[in-house]
């Protein structure tokens, strides 16, 4: 139950909200929405002008890719591992998606109206947020600058043409650097999209969010900062699913104390969030023999201590303490007559409880070197609480652990023990060379332990006996500048011990038409390579970046599955006097190392290059134009991680292909 009293106040803030002018989602301009990539790397955002999510901007990295169901809930894929290996977080707290199907990935809670700024980690470089098992998220949202005046803020309208999208969205604050109340808002729509050969791609949707913070801070210091916000996404349709999303309501409080101490300072932050998801296939779809609904929901609640000291200019050490509960529901009904009957408890009252413990220091043991080492302790237990219930037919989910696996035991507990080494040495002529070593624990996710789906036609069943995954990674950087230029090549592998493994079974092996998804520990590894080399005159710039990845499945010695191909991007760009200009080209190569078995690869893909132009001019003083011409040559594509099309409208496409030639353009004024 949420409670009343934070109701109360959340319905007061949208009431206030309406008074804002012009509130709605974001556009990705102003120096706040720099995106730093891999410990460093950064681009502008131009591109990002009318995106539906703020995370669609970290498709300049070749790092990076991201997979698309529909026209929103785009899910990154780091270095080849996605969905419960990369951790987001939003100003420090973790928000969990509401859909099984993961059409609501952690990445679509980020706010549009105040688009934040993102980094990208690949490694253990700090333990307070939890290991890192294959990337980590964080956004993070500036606060309101003041420079002497009373209020600041900006508004902006926008549209698109392929999909006819419209964004309104406005951000407007009142106070100081001391103490500060900022509303914020917005509204973004668009309908289905068309891909380069003309094909209508399922991916409308309506977003609307609303979101109040605020801050004070004392003359000692101690500062205490408090947000509440509301998204509703509604009417989003999915090409790469059977069933499309009518709503998605997510509440988010949080709270975080702090004030400066000895040589440094203490922070207290708890936050709660609330996802309640709706899935079916006969709202926004021709309703088929049989009607079917997902009802779900999931509640986070987090607490999150950290103590940092710098007693010296040589030394830097933290120490810190968190908990988190979540709590986990999804059931499939057969809606079709007018008293739903249950078929599946997808989620059976799932509930986890973790504790973690953390420590690290860095410190400069010599002019040129400095050397950094963690070590973290997390206690995990999960249970299936409904696990004993029956869904259609009397059949439980124990009976299904049962059948799929031979367990009927629910309860785990896991003791994951996380740590990390680090190590940097300047060299000559502006360069450093970084070695990082370290080792993650992932204790298995709700879904790849209890999922419990079980239909006519097919089964998608977790395993409670799957044990933690442990990455065990190295990986060597070189960041180098001299005079115009600079350059970045990494190196990395990553040897999983126990990674968690989906996979098919086909019908003659489960008896079912569609065949049964499955889940196993296996022995894993996957290694890369990385590459930045930039110029910059003061007024054009190039920067070239390619990524490669390469992963495998010892235990049955062929590849990983999602495991996207080479990439390149190529950027160059101008700018004098306030306006800039950036045409990229991003290239992959064709992926044919697939693990087809595991119900994820949609075959083979081909390689392709897409080109964009963007543009950004100040009008005014206070008002900017933006654009966007993005897939310039019109032409058909589709990430080599993106879903399999299940879309009426072109049932022969192998995956959700991305839009066709798209032009987008905005209006920004800010004060």
């Amino acid at each position: 139950m949420k409670d009343r009293v934070v109701a109360s106040c959340v319905r007061m803030v949208f009431i206030g909200l309406a008074g804002v002018p012009a509130l709605a989602p974001a556009q990705v301009t102003g120096d706040s929405m720099v995106i730093r990539v891999t410990e460093g790397r950064a681009s502008d955002n131009a591109t990002t002008v009318l995106a539906s999510e703020p995370v669609s901007r970290l498709t300049s990295d070749p790092s990076v890719s991201l997979s698309r169901m529909g026209g929103r809930g785009l899910e990154p894929v780091v270095r080849g591992q996605s969905q419960e290996r990369v951790d987001v977080l939003l100003d420090g707290i973790r928000v969990e998606g509401a859909c099984p199907n993961r059409m609501d990935p952690p990445t679509s809670r980020l706010s549009s109206a105040l688009a934040p700024a993102l980094e990208v980690r690949t490694n253990n470089r700090t333990l307070r947020w939890g290991s890192i098992a294959g990337g980590q998220v964080v956004a993070t949202t500036a606060d309101p600058q003041f420079d002497g005046n009373l209020t600041t803020g900006q508004v902006t309208a926008g549209g698109s043409d392929n999909g006819n999208g419209k964004l309104l969205n406005a951000a407007a604050a009142v106070g100081s650097e001391q103490a500060w109340l900022r509303l914020s808002g917005g509204y973004d729509e668009a309908n289905d999209y068309e891909d380069g050969d003309g094909n209508k791609v399922r991916s409308a949707y309506e977003n609307a969010e609303g979101r109040a913070d605020a801050a004070w801070t004392a003359e000692n210091g101690f500062f205490i900062k408090g947000m509440v916000s509301r998204q509703e996404e509604s009417d989003v349709k999915y090409a790469g699913s059977g069933m499309d999303a009518p709503q998605t309501d997510t509440d988010i409080y949080r709270m975080e104390i702090g004030s400066p101490v000895a040589k440094g300072e203490w922070s207290l932050l708890a936050w709660q969030a609330d996802v309640d998801h709706i899935m079916d296939n006969f709202s926004l779809r021709p309703a088929g023999m049989m009607k079917m609904q997902t009802n779900s929901e999931t509640e986070t609640r987090g607490l999150r201590f950290t103590l940092d000291q710098s007693p010296n200019s040589s030394t830097d050490w933290a120490i810190g303490a968190d908990v988190e509960a979540n709590d986990w529901d999804a059931t499939l009904f057969n809606v079709t007559s007018p008293t739903p009957m249950p078929v599946s408890l997808m989620w059976p009252g799932v509930e986890r409880e973790r504790a973690g413990l953390f420590a690290e220091g860095f410190r400069r043991i010599a002019r040129n070197i400095k050397v950094g080492a963690g070590l973290r302790f997390d206690r995990v237990e999960m249970d299936a609480t409904k696990a004993g219930n029956a869904g259609s037919m009397g059949v439980t989910p124990t009976m299904l652990y049962q059948d799929a696996y031979g367990t009927t035991d629910v309860k785990t507990e896991d003791n994951n023990i996380s740590a990390f080494a680090s190590s940097e040495w300047r060299l000559p002529q502006n360069q450093a060379l970084a070695l990082t070593v370290s080792r993650s624990v992932r204790s298995p996710s709700v879904t790849e332990r209890y999922l419990a789906r079980n239909t006519m036609s097919d089964s998608w069943i977790g395993n409670p006996g799957l044990k933690t995954e442990k990455h065990h990674k190295l990986e060597l950087a070189l960041n180098g500048s001299k005079n115009q230029w600079s350059w970045k090549p990494v190196v990395w592998v990553d040897q999983v011990d126990d990674f968690v493994l989906r996979y098919k079974e086909t019908p003659a092996q489960c008896v079912k038409p569609k065949g049964c998804t499955r889940y196993k520990n296996i022995d894993a590894r996957l290694l890369g390579v990385e590459a930045m080399i930039g110029w910059t005159n003061g007024t054009w710039s190039s920067t070239s970046t390619l990524a490669s990845v390469r992963g495998e499945n010892r235990d049955d010695d062929k590849a990983l599955p999602q495991i996207p191909p080479i990439q390149f991007v190529q950027t160059l760009g101008w700018q004098s006097m306030g306006h800039s200009v950036k045409a990229q080209w991003q290239l992959a190569r064709r992926q044919d190392r697939i693990d087809p078995q595991s119900g994820l690869d949609a075959g083979t893909s081909p390689g392709y290059g897409v080109f964009n132009l963007s543009g950004s001019h100040p009008l005014m003083e206070f008002l900017t134009f933006n654009w966007a011409l993005d897939n310039l040559f019109d032409n058909t594509w589709a990430p080599h991680v993106s879903r399999a099309n299940s879309d009426p409208f072109n049932p022969d496409a192998v995956r959700v292909n991305e839009p066709g030639r798209t032009l987008r353009a905005a209006l920004t004024a800010r004060w």
